[in-house]
C-alpha cells in the first residue's frame, strides 16, 4: 500500500510462482516465513536511505564545566548560584534592572545529535552552519505534596544556544561545539522531562524526550568524588542477574526520581537508577541486616536478598526477610535538608512483615505504602504515609482483625491494593477452614468508619470457558479439576477496573461482579502484572512469559515467546542489533510514557551486560496477526499467497480537536538565550550566564504572580517590562550598532508566557472538566470496502449505515455522559463520528483548584480493532481503533479568585460621587473612607489560558482579621467572626452590614453577588475596630483581613474560590466617650490658650518695664564700678600733666548726664 493512504495492514501479495516443482507443504511454510521475514522488516528501514537516522544526544554539565568536552554530570546539586549576578551589574542600556537580584542554576543541558555513519563534531559543525537551533521543552511534574507547594502543570520553552570548547583548536573559527540550555529546576518538582526538537532548519531529526531527574541520595566527599548516601557502589557481575528470577518495579507513578529494584539472589544490593534505566547502578546497602527468629515470627532460612523494594518521591523501603527499612533522600528543594536520612532506619521493629504491597498513586498530599504482617499479628497490616519525607504507620483495622470482622477463625491477608478516591482498600483474604478447605475472598475496609465488607468469593476452581474468550462467572458455570489459587490484585483508578490474578485472570469494574478471561491458560501462574494505567497490561508469568491485554477487550495475547517474537527477533539479527543476544534474562519489565520496556542482561562472547530496550508490542501483535490470517489456496499448478486484513478501516485520524490548554491545564513560558554581537554567533560564559538569570527570573516572576490584588494587565511578566517597554527601539538601535554593553542584547518579547497553543492529532494525555464543561471531536474513518447498508425510514426514504461502528465506554457514567452522532460520508467510502464528553454537574462537592479530584476516563474504541489496526509513524507502527483519556473531574488546576482593585476604585468613584485616598499613598493597596459605601468587585483569573473576566457567583464575605497597623493585624477566632460579620449578632459588635436580604441557609452570613448593593462600614460598640485611637494628627485608619469564599453560596462551578486579602480603611469615627473627651480636652487647652494669651497681653507692658529697671540698675552697678576703679588708678600719682585732672573731671560729668537722662525716662514710663 502506498506510504501516504495511512494504512498499516499487509495488502493481498502477488502470485508467487516456485521455481521448481511444488513443494511438500511444510516446506513451503517455512520458505514462506523467511519470505515473510523480510517483507515484513520495518518500513524505516526503506526510509534510512533518504534520511540519515539521527538522534538527539542531551548530558548535563555543571555550571562550572560549561564549554569542556566531558561527560556526563549527576544531578544532585540543588542550590541556585548567585555568581550570576555580577554579570548584569555590566548589563548597562539594558532592559533589565540592576537592583533586581538575578540567579543561576547549577547545571547546563549539553545537546547533540549523531546519526549513523559520520562523526558527530562535523555534524554538529554542519548542522549550526545550516541554521539548526535545538529547540528544549522543560516540563516540571507536579508536587505530591499540594497542602505546601501549587499544583500546577508548568512547562518552558528554549532555544539552545552555540558554544565553542574551551579545547584548543587550530581552526580559524570552531572545531567542536555543542548547543548549552539552562536546566532550571523549581521548588516542589524533582521529575522532569526534557523534550529536544528541531527548529525546522538544517538535517531531520525527529523529537527526543529525556528523564532528568534529581538524585537526592548523593553527596560529593572531600576528594570532590561523588558517593552513594544508601551504600557502596559493586561492579554489575554475571552471578548477579544469569538466570535469576525477573521482578517487578513498584514506584509512585510519575512522582519518583529514584527507582530501585532489589531481588538479587543472596546479595543485600540494588538497581538504583535516576533515568529509568537508561544509566544504572548496583549498590550495596549500608543495612545491618540482622534478623532475629521468634515464636510469632518463624523463619526457617535466613538469606541476605532484598526482597520487596518500593521508591516514592523522597523515599526508598525495602523488605530483608521480615525486617523493613526506609531512607529518606535529600532534596531541600522538596523540604528541609535536615529530612534527608543518615543511615537506613528500620520501622515496624517488633512486627513479623510478609510482604510489602506498592501505592501506585499519591494523594491529600501523601503518599502511601502497605507492609502485611504474620506472626502474632496475623489478619492485620500496617497502613505508611510519606509526608515531606516523614513516614508514620499505622496499624488497621482499628477495632478487629480482618479475620474477626469477616467472622472465621484463621486467615491471612494475602494482597492489598488502595483506592485513594474513596479511602477504601481491597484485602485479598485467605480463609481456612477446618484445616483442610482453603479458599480466597475479597474483602473491603472502610479507613473512616473501620468496617470490614466481603465483596466477592473466589470460586475454589477455574472455570470451564468451553472455547469462549471470556466468561461472565455468575455461580452456575461448570469448572474443572484446576484449583484457583490467587496471588494479588492491580486496580486501576482511572476506569475502576480490577485483576484478580494467578494462575487465572479475574477482570471486574465494581469490585463485585467479575469476568473470567479465558485466553489465558491455566496450567500458567502468574508473577506479576505491569499495568500503564492508559489502556495496557502486560503479565509476567512464572516461566518468564510475556502476555499482553488491551484493556476494554477480554483477549489476551502472548508475546514472548510467540511466532511474532521470533519474525522480530530474525529480523533484528539480520540489523545486528546490540540489544539482543541469544544468552538472555529478564531482569524487569516496567511502562514509560505508555511503551513498554524490558530490563534484560545479555551474555554474549565479548561483552555482558544490562540493556534497557522497547518491547515491541504493536510489532509483535502484527506479526502475529499475519502469521494467522494468512491462507495457501491452489491455482493450477502452483500455490498463492493472500493475506485477510481484520481490521475494518484503512484510515484513522481524529478532527477539530480544541484548543489543548484549557483542559490540559498545561502553563508554558517560552525564553530565548540573547543576541550575542558576533558574526559567528557563538555565545560566550557570559552570555550563557545572562540566559541562565533571565530564565531564573522569568520563573521567579510565576512563581509570585500569586497577589490578591489583580494587576492591570492579567500576565505575570507584565510587571518586568513595564517601565522599559517605551525604550524598547533604543536598546534596539544599540544592538544594531554593535553597542550593547557586553555585546549582549536581551530582546523582551523573547520572554512570554504562551496563551495559544494549537492542539496535535491525538488526544491529550488527560483533560480536567470543570461542573457542567464538555470535550468534543471528531474522529474520520476511511472504512474498508463498501460496508455501507441502507435501513428503510419512514414513508420510502433510505438512510445509509455503516458497519464500522464506535463505541464509548465512561469508566463513571453517573458522573459523565457521552454523546455519539454519525456521519456517512459514502463519496468518500468514510464516516465522521462527533463525540462529545460531558459533566453530569452533580458528582462532586466544590474543592480548592487542583485538589480533591475525582479520576475517571473515557474510552474510544471502533469495535473489532482491538488488536488488529495498527498505523506506521516513524518511531514504528502504533495500535489504532483503542483511545484512552484520563479525566478529572473537579475544580481544573491554575483557576484563581482575584480582588478587582481596578475596577472597584472606578465603580466606588462613580457611586460616591469622590473618592478620598490616604494621606500616604500606597499604589499596592489603596484605601477606602469609612462614611463611603464600599462596593467590591472580583476576578476569575485563569492562569493557563490568560482569561480574566468579572466573577458573576455569588459569594460569602467576612472579616476574619484586622488591626490598626499592619504590624497589630491579628486573626479572630470563629466565635468573633460570628460576631463581627453575622446578621444575627444581637452583641452589638457587628463590622459591616448590607441591604441584601439573602442569607446562607442557616442565615447566619449575607450572600453577596456581583449586583450586590454594597457594603456600609458599621465598627459597632463591640467591634475591634471601635474606638479606633489616632495613631497622629489624621482621622483613624483600619486594616480588615477579608476572606471571600463562594463555597456553598455559588452552584455554577466545582472551584471552592477562597481569596483573603487586606483593606485599608480610613476615616473611621470616634466613639462618643472619646470624642466627648477630646472635645473636653480641646475646649480646655483653647480656652486655657486664651486666657493665657490675655494674661501675656496684660502683663507686657509691666514685664518691659522691668526689664527696662533691671536694666538700667545693671548699667548703673557697671558704670559705678568702672568709674571707682579708674579713680583710684589715677589719684595717687603726682599732677605733673597737665591733662588727668580734666579726663576724670570729663568722665564724671558724663555719668551723671548719664543719670539724669535715665531718671528722666524713668518718670515718663511712670506717668
Amino acid at each position: 500500500m502506498k506510504p501516504g493512504a495511512g494504512s498499516s495492514h499487509a495488502e493481498r501479495c502477488p502470485a508467487m510462482t516456485p521455481a521448481g516443482p511444488a513443494w511438500p507443504r511444510h516446506r513451503v511454510l517455512w520458505a514462506l516465513w523467511s519470505l515473510l521475514a523480510v517483507l515484513l522488516s520495518p518500513w524505516r528501514l526503506g526510509a534510512i536511505k533518504d534520511n540519515q537516522e539521527c538522534t538527539w544526544q542531551v548530558v548535563l554539565n555543571q555550571f562550572e564545566t560549561v564549554g569542556k568536552n566531558y561527560g556526563s554530570d549527576r544531578f544532585f546539586n540543588q542550590e541556585l548560584l548567585n555568581s550570576v549576578n555580577s554579570v548584569f551589574g555590566l548589563l548597562v542600556d539594558s532592559p533589565v534592572d540592576p537592583n533586581e537580584k538575578y540567579m543561576g542554576f547549577p547545571y547546563y543541558l549539553k545537546i547533540n545529535y549523531s546519526c549513523k555513519g559520520e562523526a558527530s563534531e562535523a555534524l554538529v559543525r554542519k548542522g549550526h552552519l545550516m541554521g539548526l537551533k535545538p529547540v528544549v521543552l522543560v516540563t516540571f511534574q507536579s508536587p505530591v505534596n499540594i497542602n505546601h507547594w501549587k499544583l500546577e502543570h508548568l512547562q518552558i520553552q528554549m532555544e539552545a544556544a552555540p558554544l565553542r570548547s574551551k579545547e584548543q583548536c587550530s581552526a580559524e573559527e570552531v572545531c567542536v561545539m555543542s548547543w548549552y540550555a539552562p536546566m532550571p529546576i523549581k521548588n516542589g518538582s524533582v521529575v522532569m522531562h526534557v523534550d529536544v526538537s528541531s527548529n525546522g532548519l538544517g538535517p531531520f531529526i525527529p523529537s527526543r524526550r529525556f528523564q532528568i531527574n534529581i538524585n537526592g541520595f548523593l553527596k560529593r566527599e572531600e576528594d570532590d568524588k561523588l558517593k552513594f548516601t544508601v551504600g557502596n557502589e559493586l561492579n554489575l557481575l554475571p552471578q548477579y542477574f544469569v538466570n535469576a528470577p525477573s521482578r517487578p518495579l513498584w514506584y509512585t507513578v510519575g512522582q519518583t526520581p529514584v527507582l530501585i529494584l532489589g531481588g538479587i539472589p543472596e546479595e543485600k544490593s540494588i538497581l538504583l537508577t535516576d533515568t529509568s534505566f537508561k544509566d544504572f547502578f548496583l549498590v550495596e546497602l549500608s543495612i545491618d541486616s540482622c534478623w532475629v527468629g521468634s515464636f510469632y515470627c518463624p523463619k526457617a532460612i535466613f538469606s541476605a536478598t532484598i526482597y520487596d523494594a518500593i521508591a516514592t518521591e523522597s523515599t526508598l523501603f525495602i523488605r530483608q526477610n521480615q525486617l523493613v527499612y526506609y531512607f529518606t533522600g535529600t532534596y531541600s528543594i522538596l523540604h528541609q535538608k535536615d529530612h534527608g536520612s543518615e543511615n537506613w532506619v528500620r520501622v515496624l521493629t517488633n512486627e513479623c512483615i510478609k510482604k510489602l504491597c506498592p501505592v501506585y498513586f499519591h494523594g491529600n498530599g501523601s503518599e502511601y505504602i502497605m507492609a502485611l504482617t504474620a506472626g502474632k499479628h496475623e489478619g492485620y497490616f500496617h497502613f505508611g504515609t510519606i509526608t515531606d519525607g516523614r513516614v508514620s504507620f499505622k496499624m488497621l483495622p482499628r477495632q478487629q482483625s480482618v479475620c474477626e470482622g469477616i467472622q472465621v477463625v484463621i486467615c491471612s491477608i494475602t494482597w492489598a491494593t488502595y483506592i485513594e478516591n474513596d479511602s477504601l482498600l481491597l484485602l485479598l483474604v485467605e480463609v481456612e477452614e477446618n484445616g483442610t478447605r482453603k479458599y480466597f475472598q475479597v474483602v473491603r475496609y472502610d479507613m473512616g468508619t473501620d468496617k470490614l465488607a466481603i465483596l466477592y468469593t473466589i470460586p475454589e476452581f477455574i472455570p470451564d470457558a468451553r472455547g469462549l474468550e471470556f466468561l461472565m462467572i455468575l455461580g452456575t458455570e461448570s469448572y474443572t479439576n484446576f484449583s484457583m489459587v490467587p496471588k494479588g490484585m492491580s486496580y486501576n483508578p482511572y476506569n475502576n477496573l480490577l485483576f484478580i490474578w494467578g494462575n487465572f485472570l479475574l477482570q471486574s469494574y465494581d469490585n463485585e461482579n467479575f469476568i473470567y478471561l479465558a485466553d489465558f491458560p491455566k496450567e500458567l501462574s502468574i508473577k506479576y502484572l505491569v499495568n500503564s494505567f492508559h489502556g495496557d497490561t502486560a503479565i509476567v508469568t512464572e516461566t518468564e512469559e510475556i502476555w499482553y491485554l488491551l484493556e476494554g477487550s477480554y483477549r489476551v495475547y502472548k508475546l514472548f515467546p510467540s511466532n511474532g517474537w521470533e519474525v522480530y527477533i530474525s529480523l533484528q539479527m539480520m540489523q545486528q542489533s546490540s540489544l539482543h543476544s541469544p544468552n538472555e534474562t529478564m531482569v524487569t519489565l516496567f511502562y514509560q510514557e505508555n511503551n513498554l520496556y524490558q530490563l534484560v542482561y545479555l551474555v554474549n562472547s565479548q561483552q555482558s551486560r544490562l540493556v534497557k530496550r522497547r518491547v515491541p508490542v504493536e510489532q509483535l501483535l502484527m506479526y502475529q496477526q499475519l502469521s494467522n490470517s494468512y491462507s495457501l489456496k491452489q491455482q493450477g499448478s502452483h500455490l498463492t499467497l493472500s493475506f485477510t486484513n481484520s481490521c475494518p478501516f484503512t484510515v484513522m485520524r481524529l478532527r477539530d480537536l480544541p484548543d489543548p490548554q484549557i483542559y490540559t491545564r498545561q502553563e508554558r513560558y517560552r525564553a530565548k538565550p540573547p543576541r550575542v554581537l558576533e558574526p559567528s554567533g557563538f555565545h560566550t560564559e557570559n552570555s550563557l550566564a545572562v540566559y541562565q538569570g533571565l530564565v531564573y527570573y522569568l520563573l521567579w516572576l510565576h512563581c509570585q504572580y500569586d497577589k490578591p490584588y489583580a494587576d492591570s494587565v492579567h500576565d505575570s511578566t507584565w510587571r518586568w517590562w513595564e517601565n522599559k517597554k517605551q525604550d524598547q527601539d533604543y536598546y534596539f538601535y544599540l544592538a544594531s550598532n554593535w553597542q550593547s554593553a557586553s555585546n549582549v542584547h536581551i530582546d523582551m518579547e523573547n520572554y512570554e508566557k504562551i496563551y495559544d497553543l494549537n492542539a496535535g492529532y491525538e488526544l491529550p494525555d488527560r483533560i480536567f472538566l470543570d461542573k457542567g464543561s464538555s470535550y468534543r471531536f471528531s474522529i474520520f474513518l476511511t472504512v474498508r470496502s463498501h460496508s455501507f447498508k441502507s435501513h428503510p425510514e419512514l414513508g420510502n426514504s433510505f438512510q445509509l449505515q455503516s458497519q464500522v461502528d464506535l463505541g464509548v465506554v465512561l469508566a463513571d457514567p453517573s458522573c459523565t455522559e457521552a454523546v455519539v452522532k454519525q456521519k456517512v460520508l459514502t463519496n468518500r467510502n468514510s464516516v465522521l463520528f462527533w463525540v462529545i464528553l460531558r459533566d453530569k454537574s452533580f458528582c462532586l462537592n466544590q474543592g480548592v483548584s487542583g485538589r480533591h479530584l475525582m479520576k475517571t476516563s473515557m474510552l474510544v474504541k471502533v469495535v473489532g480493532s482491538a488488536g488488529y489496526c495498527f498505523q506506521n509513524t516513524i518511531q514504528g507502527p502504533r495500535m489504532q481503533g483503542n483511545l484512552m483519556m484520563p479525566v478529572y473531574i473537579g475544580c481544573p488546576p491554575g483557576k484563581r479568585l482575584a480582588f478587582d482593585i481596578t475596577h472597584t476604585l472606578e465603580y466606588n468613584r462613580l457611586q460616591n460621587k469622590h473618592y478620598f485616598d490616604c494621606v500616604q499613598l500606597d499604589p499596592e493597596m489603596p484605601c477606602f473612607l469609612f462614611r463611603d459605601i464600599f462596593y467590591p468587585f472580583f476576578l476569575i483569573q485563569d492562569l493557563v489560558t490568560g482569561d480574566s473576566g468579572s466573577f458573576q457567583g455569588s459569594y460569602v464575605l467576612k472579616v476574619v482579621g484586622g488591626g490598626p497597623t499592619l504590624d497589630t493585624i491579628r486573626e479572630y477566632s470563629e466565635e468573633e467572626i460570628y460576631r463581627f460579620n453575622s446578621p444575627l449578632d444581637n452583641t452589638d459588635s457587628l463590622i459591616w452590614t448590607t441591604r441584601n436580604t439573602t442569607t446562607t441557609k442557616d442565615s447566619a452570613f449575607n450572600i453577596m453577588s456581583y449586583q450586590s448593593s454594597g457594603i456600609e462600614w458599621l465598627c459597632l460598640e463591640n467591634s475591634p475596630c471601635h474606638d479606633t485611637v489616632p495613631q497622629g494628627i489624621f482621622a483613624p485608619e483600619f486594616f480588615f483581613k477579608v476572606l471571600v469564599s463562594n463555597r456553598g453560596v455559588d452552584k455554577t462551578t466545582y472551584c471552592d474560590y477562597q481569596l483573603i486579602f487586606l483593606l485599608h480603611i480610613h476615616g473611621l469615627p470616634l466613639s462618643a466617650k472619646r470624642a466627648f473627651f477630646i472635645l473636653i480636652v480641646s475646649t480646655i487647652v483653647f480656652l486655657s490658650l486664651i486666657f493665657l494669651y490675655i494674661i501675656v497681653c496684660l502683663l507686657l507692658p509691666l514685664m518691659v518695664k522691668g526689664c527696662t529697671i533691671l536694666r538700667w540698675k545693671i548699667n548703673n552697678i557697671l558704670t559705678t564700678e568702672s568709674y571707682y576703679t579708674h579713680s583710684s588708678s589715677f589719684g595717687g600719682g603726682s599732677s605733673t600733666s597737665g591733662t588727668r585732672p580734666s579726663v576724670s573731671s570729663r568722665i564724671s560729668s558724663k555719668v551723671l548726664e548719664d543719670k539724669a537722662e535715665t531718671e528722666t525716662i524713668m518718670k515718663r514710663t511712670l506717668t
